[in-house]
């Protein structure tokens, strides 16, 4: 094996065979030995960094600062301590919290209406709430190249918000969070619930991921990108959610709108620019919902959806059918639901996103068996608020002919004789006053509540605050 001769050394050895070939006059020697001695002094140097660097590496090994060390590694010390101290706690938080990650927001929202519109003429037309919402999200470990997360998001709140005379809608609060206790703040465990992602390739285009716990069902089915958080956007339910999953009660949720479950997906994003999947939920449908019966009759959801970009702008549209074992027909007695409904949102400019639903009852004997709503967001970038929203929709509830022919026939029971469609209007403008302020006023309005070709408009006036972190 060859020896790599140190570096003074090898300086050395080369300087000495130069000397040997010079002449051997008296001042060629002179020369030589002048040489020799710079050769020699420049061999000392080297060996002397040779010392440094390696006493230099020693003391860099160690975050402990001392007096015996390099003054260079003192300084480059201080000096990341003074980096350290500097971090935001924001920053230290997130390296000590290692993957945690917690976000929240507060919500309060007033609304006001016409005595005339309320259940109770008698009661005030104005009504306050708030909710909070707190989630965190934690590592799950990992299983090779399979991760796992946990999700857990805590829900609490209080005010029920107005009670309208009948309507289709379901509420034109969706913040409203209410316990049984109007004096008390309603606490619960929203959502528990476990993921497990399982890559298919080794680019991870193709993905299997699998839920299970206790779930929100919409955060995984006929989501929208700009209707589907009360917080922000839209406060009718309408708007928030197909309506006749949410508002029509066939997902057969608990009284806040969760449910135990499990949810298979597949999600293919190969060709970037058409990125799609499929996905199956089973849920607790009744009082499987909340754990005080049987889950022996599901509420059972697929879902289809493609995110293609148009003229460079994205947009996601999503088909889906569901069946409901526990479902509840308008007379209150339980039977099988089914439906398919159809959720779409669209970029078309850079300032303005569009959205629509459909849905269509298949089987049961509801108050509606058809709901087509659309609109849109504007962003403020026209008038230099590019932060803020301007948003619109109208909505239409179709009365089923099942339940237009038993109003007919006994009109005394129900009240009146439903035909036709309820139709809902909401406006609303979304300041935003820092990043993490917005304040919301609305406007909303509901023609023909309850398809009653007699009843009176409802028009609703609210204003809604929002911190969120």
């Amino acid at each position: 094996m060859r020896r790599k001769l140190p570096a003074h050394k090898a300086v050395a050895l080369a300087a000495a065979l130069c000397a040997a070939t010079l002449p051997l006059a008296s001042e060629a020697a002179t020369d030589s030995d002048a040489l020799m001695a710079q050769v020699k002094a420049l061999a000392d140097r080297v060996e002397r960094l040779e010392a440094q660097n390696a006493q230099l590496r020693t003391a860099l090994e160690s975050d402990r600062i001392s007096e015996n060390e390099p003054e260079l590694a003192t300084r480059l010390k201080a000096v990341e301590a003074q980096q350290d101290a500097l971090k935001s706690p924001a920053s230290k938080l997130a390296d000590a919290l290692g993957g945690i990650r917690v976000e929240g927001s507060l919500t309060g929202m007033v609304q006001q209406t016409g005595r005339s519109s309320l259940a109770d003429p008698s009661s005030s037309g104005n009504r306050a709430n708030y909710r909070g919402d707190v989630a965190a999200t934690l590592p799950g470990g990992d299983f090779g190249a399979n991760k796992g997360k946990v999700f857990l998001h805590a829900r609490f709140g209080q005010g029920d918000g107005l009670a309208l005379r009948p309507t289709y809608t379901g509420t034109a609060n969706t913040t409203a969070f209410a316990g049984n206790d109007a004096d008390d703040t309603q606490f619960t465990v929203a959502q528990a619930w476990y993921q497990l992602e399982v890559p298919l390739d080794q680019k991870a285009s193709d993905k299997a991921v699998f839920t299970v716990g206790k779930i929100d069902p919409f955060a995984f089915f006929d989501q929208n990108a700009i209707a589907d958080d009360e917080t922000r956007r839209f406060a009718n339910n309408v708007f928030v959610h197909n309506p006749l999953l949410d508002s029509g009660g066939d997902t057969g949720a608990d009284h806040f709108g969760f449910a135990p479950g499990a949810i298979a997906a597949y999600e293919n994003s190969s060709d970037k620019t058409m990125p799609w999947g499929t996905s199956l939920g089973v849920f607790g449908s009744g009082d499987g919902a909340n754990f005080s019966g049987s889950s022996g009759k599901p509420f059972v959801i697929a879902q289809g959806w493609v995110s293609p970009r148009i003229n460079y702008l994205p947009g996601t549209y999503r088909v889906y059918a569901w069946s409901n074992a526990h479902g509840t027909d308008f007379d209150g007695s339980q039977a099988r639901h089914a439906g398919m409904g159809l959720s779409m949102d669209q970029r078309v400019t850079d300032e303005l996103t569009l959205f629509g639903r459909y849905g269509h009852q298949t089987s049961g004997h509801v108050l509606f068996n058809g709901a087509f709503t659309i609109g849109g967001e504007l962003d403020g970038s026209a008038w230099r608020r590019g932060s803020d929203g301007l948003g619109l929709a109208f909505g239409m509830l179709r009365t089923s002919g099942r339940y237009a022919s038993a109003s007919a026939a006994d009109p005394a029971n129900y009240g009146y004789a439903a035909r036709g469609s309820e139709r809902i209007g909401e406006l609303y403008y979304r300041m935003h006053l820092n990043d993490h302020v917005e304040i919301t006023p609305s406007l909303q309005y509901i023609s023909r509540p309850a398809a009653n070709p007699d009843a009176k408009g409802i028009a609703l006036v609210g204003l809604r605050a929002r911190v969120g972190f």
